[in-house]
């Protein structure tokens, strides 16, 4: 049996929350696709934050200050892995050549779709856990190898068209040529196709797959109660497609953040293998989180990168 300490009227409110934000966000918001200007992107940022804050209130309510603060520190570990997102998520738009227009669209439905593959991640993470705990041991040491592959490893390209799921998707469903505005299915000599755009929504949905698999063991790492898991991981990536257009430029002159990022699957690494032994109290860790993002992020803003450098150093 999988732990929860939230009642079933507390999945019914966030439920309700999400997909009501959901239905306003894409049916009255966005019902015509635009560009995203920058301070539409800043409302809505501020929207999916003052959200998430809220509803951690209501789980501080309903299920103590320990659980609250494990939301809080949840949310904000996915928020910051989820840097690395947008900078994907760009590139292929840019590989696909998506219109500015249509790019909210296609981010809207991709997340939407990682409402259900993330509930089957965190169930089976959550099933594996309870059956078999040497599984916490296995997570931990899978976080501090991803830790050691963000500190020395290179930022390979993106390169969209060696997606296996991309490849296996034209293969078995015929692709129009063109776009064709907003639409991911078009009708051609009485025969249904797929537009261009569905092909990315499909990379995009592929994409969100491998950092679910670097971002939920982390998750467990700080709670393994199901609905602190999952409300604070949705929470987390229903802002991405706001912020993508707001802070690509900004997060691209974090240079250091990747390593702070790097430190925190390290720490929540051996938080997970040392938790039999050491116990570390949630305000402790969640000040630990805090601390090497911001500390990483001051450090990218009073040591910025030469302008003047080789491009082969930067």
């Amino acid at each position: 049996m999988m732990t929860s300490v939230a009642g079933p009227w507390l999945w019914v409110i966030f439920g309700v929350v999400v997909l009501g934000m959901l239905a306003l966000d894409l049916g009255v918001f966005h019902r015509k696709a635009h560009v995203i200007r920058l301070r539409e992107a800043a409302v809505w940022s501020a929207i999916w934050v003052g959200l998430a804050l809220s509803f951690n209130l209501l789980v501080l309510w309903r299920c103590g200050v320990g659980r609250s603060v494990e939301f809080f520190q949840a949310w904000l570990v996915e928020k910051a892995l989820s840097v690395d997102n947008i900078f994907v998520f760009l590139a292929i738009f840019s590989y696909f050549a998506v219109a500015p227009r249509l790019q909210h669209r296609v981010l809207f439905w991709g997340i939407f779709g990682a409402l259900l593959t993330r509930a089957l991640f965190i169930w089976t993470g959550a099933t594996l856990l309870q059956s078999f705990h040497f599984v916490m041991y296995v997570f931990g040491v899978f976080l501090i190898l991803t830790a050691g592959r963000l500190l020395v490893g290179d930022d390979a390209e993106v390169q969209p068209d060696r997606n296996i799921v991309l490849r296996i998707f034209r293969r078995l469903v015929p692709v129009a040529n063109e776009y064709e505005g907003a639409r991911f299915l078009v009708r051609r000599d009485g025969r249904l196709m797929a537009t261009p755009l569905l092909l990315v929504l499909v990379v995009v949905e592929a994409t969100d797959v491998m950092f679910a698999v670097d971002s939920i063991p982390a998750v467990f790492g700080i709670t393994q109660d199901v609905f602190i898991v999952y409300t604070s991981n949705i929470f987390a990536i229903l802002g991405l497609r706001a912020m993508s257009f707001l802070v690509a430029s900004v997060i691209q002159k974090l240079r250091y953040l990747k390593a702070g990022l790097a430190l925190v699957l390290a720490f929540v690494g051996l938080k997970m293998l040392a938790g039999k032994y050491v116990h570390v109290p949630e305000l402790l860790s969640l000040g630990v989180v805090a601390i090497l993002l911001t500390g990483t992020a001051l450090a990218s803003l009073l040591f910025p990168e030469r302008k003047d450098a080789d491009p082969a150093e930067r």
